[in-house]
């Protein structure tokens, strides 16, 4: 038998009386602490997976004591720069044994009458509500704002000839004489053939 579970961020595959080592947690040498976050059991060729995690499922352990990890160096460099840096660090761990994996973990008293109660209530709250549309929506968008129709009118008021000069100018400006290009030189051959005879 074994567990998928996520500890402290980082997702383990465990199984009882295993050692490992995991992120910092809180708590004493000796304490026990519980995982309910399992995304998956193994239990004699019967797989059940969580989505994301599986209810009522726990890995309890044991905190065996608190150590510092390895050394790790961490070293910067940009070439040609004259730029070297030297860091490192040793991370915080903590050892623990798993003492065992529980498929239904077993709920304090108050947990489990707050489950019954909220079985027990109608599920009306998940159903939506019947939409009903606002007076002041459709009547909103059945006319058209009056700011629209003032700027049409003013737009209707222009005389043609205002029209007719703006267009006039916008294909003026549009027209430009293209540049002439200066003539290419002749080859000069027939110059020295004529020289030379």
């Amino acid at each position: 038998m074994y567990a998928i579970v996520d500890i402290a961020g980082q997702q383990f595959k465990v199984e009882k009386e295993q050692k490992l080592f995991v992120h910092r947690l809180e708590g004493d040498a000796g304490s026990k602490v519980s995982f309910d976050k399992v995304l998956l059991i193994e239990n004699d060729g019967k797989i059940t997976f969580g989505n994301p995690v599986i209810r009522d499922a726990a890995v309890s352990a044991k905190v065996i004591e608190h150590v510092k990890g390895d050394k790790v160096l961490v070293f910067k460099k940009k070439r040609r720069k004259g730029y070297k840096k030297l860091n490192g660090h040793r991370q915080y761990m903590t050892r623990i044994e798993i003492t065992g994996i529980e498929e239904k973990a077993v709920k304090p008293a108050a947990a489990a009458t707050a489950d019954k109660a909220a079985a027990s209530k109608p599920e009306t709250a998940g159903q939506p509500a019947e939409k009903k549309p606002a007076a002041g929506k459709s009547a909103a968008a059945k006319k058209p704002a009056a700011g629209t129709k003032a700027t049409k009118t003013a737009a209707e008021k222009k005389p043609a000839a205002e029209k007719k000069s703006t267009t006039e100018k916008k294909t003026t400006a549009a027209k430009k004489p293209a540049a002439k290009k200066p003539a290419a030189k002749k080859s000069s051959e027939g110059d020295k053939a004529a020289d030379q005879g």
